[in-house]
């Protein structure tokens, strides 16, 4: 059943279809001519996939990144990273990574970080002579720290399709997301050390306690949606709808720069997005199903036992495999197709599953930025007005400074379950 399975997907990507689409149609076309399944059990998993309370979380999360950035709240983060920054070369440049991570600490989502975040430092990086490519490329890459640093949306979709803690996955993916962040960090002061670019900074910022002031609600933010979940107060599905509330109260009451009459097209944008993250997951639990019914796991597991020596060897095949599939497939149906298949493999390994849930979802985050797919990639040249392929050489060594980072996450694994030890044990 896995070769008819793996074939159709295979065809309809070929032929131009989009993921979700080519995933579930597999599905249904191998349940319809290659098995005996009656044809109802089609709706039944695509409902079956998408009834789980965990899910919840997402067109709230989704929504609040979109408040805070319709609410200006975006731009005060922005104000607050400038300010702790300061006065170097290079300053604009590591104001965008940092501007991505503290908003990353709310939105969950890459792509939203980038329109947040890349629609007003794009712009001024060009201005202060940035070449436009590298401006894109650092901030495509800024922005997968979106998906790294909690709350993210693919920690979410792994911790249902895979069983584990959502919460521990959110403590356990903070030092990674840090480590990744400060590795793009390096990379940029690098490159402006020995850029030839006429870099004029320009950096006319608030002093750090105005800076704070003037944001200390936005701020304040990711301080009560992590609080909240890591003092036990509610858990991360509430924390989604209460990010959502506060943003409301803080665009609208406190900033004022969003009105009432903002809210339908925020709504609507919210509704697009996580209608089509919610189609994905539908018809990746239909092909999940099939899979684990195919007998897929074990043959996987029994495979990787006899080509592979320990977990070292797992974690370093695994990799491998996932930066091709993240270049091909959108991250959300990776995670949902393949999570159900390798975390067993890991446990059967030796791994954490929380330590390899981080490792996958910093892996599929590159996806974002490698083309032929990289939504973040896209989403940054259409803000930066300028054709993909002119990203592509630019983006390598970025690429390069999150593998390396990658790497060592992967062979430390301390770094991911410290503070998963120290909060849950």
């Amino acid at each position: 059943m896995i070769a008819p399975l793996v074939s159709f997907m295979m065809l309809l990507l070929a032929g131009g279809l989009p993921v979700a689409v080519a995933v579930g149609l597999a599905g249904i076309l191998t349940i319809h001519f290659f098995s005996s399944l009656p044809p109802v059990l089609i709706g039944q998993q695509f409902y079956v996939a998408i009834d789980k309370f965990s899910l919840v979380a997402i067109p709230f999360f989704v929504l609040a990144g979109n408040i805070m950035e319709v609410g200006g709240i975006s731009q005060r983060l922005i104000d607050f990273a400038k300010s702790l920054v300061g006065e170097v070369r290079g300053s604009l440049a590591l104001t965008c990574v940092l501007a991505c991570m503290i908003f990353a600490a709310v939105s969950g989502s890459g792509t939203a970080t980038t329109f947040a975040i890349g629609a007003i430092m794009i712009p001024a990086l060009q201005k202060h002579g940035y070449p436009t490519p590298w401006a894109a490329s650092l901030q495509a890459t800024s922005a997968e720290l979106g998906v790294i640093i909690p709350p993210s949306i693919p920690l979410i979709l792994y911790g249902v399709a895979a069983d584990v803690s959502i919460g521990e996955l959110f403590v356990a993916s903070v030092l990674p997301g840090l480590l990744v962040g400060g590795a793009l960090m390096a990379y940029v002061l690098v490159w402006t050390r020995f850029s030839k670019a006429e870099i004029s900074e320009g950096v006319d910022g608030y002093p750090v306690l105005v800076a704070f002031r003037r944001g200390a609600f936005a701020l304040f933010m990711p301080v009560i949606i992590l609080g909240g979940i890591y003092g036990g107060v509610f858990t991360p599905t509430e924390a989604s709808v209460v990010a959502v509330f506060y943003a409301l109260f803080v665009a609208l009451v406190v900033h004022r720069e969003m009105s009432w009459r903002d809210i339908p097209a925020v709504l609507h944008k919210t509704v697009i997005s996580s209608t089509i993250i919610m189609f994905i997951i539908a018809a990746a639990g239909l092909f999940s199903f099939m899979i684990n019914r195919s007998g897929a796991p074990a043959m996987v597991t029994d495979w990787l036992f006899g080509m592979v020596d320990g977990p070292i060897g797992f974690l370093l095949t695994v990799n491998l495999f996932l930066l091709v599939v993240g270049m091909f497939i959108e991250g959300a149906a990776a995670i949902i197709v393949l999570a159900p298949i390798l975390a067993p493999v890991a446990i059967a390994f030796g791994v954490d599953p929380v330590h390899f849930g981080i490792v996958m979802v910093v892996n599929l985050a590159l996806g974002f930025v490698t083309p032929p797919f990289g939504v973040n990639l896209f989403a940054a040249c259409t803000v930066a007005k300028i054709p993909a392929d002119r990203v592509f050489r630019p983006i390598l060594p970025f690429i390069g400074t999150v593998l390396v980072a990658l790497t060592i996450i992967t062979f430390l694994p301390q770094i991911s379950l410290f503070l998963r030890d120290l909060v849950y044990r």
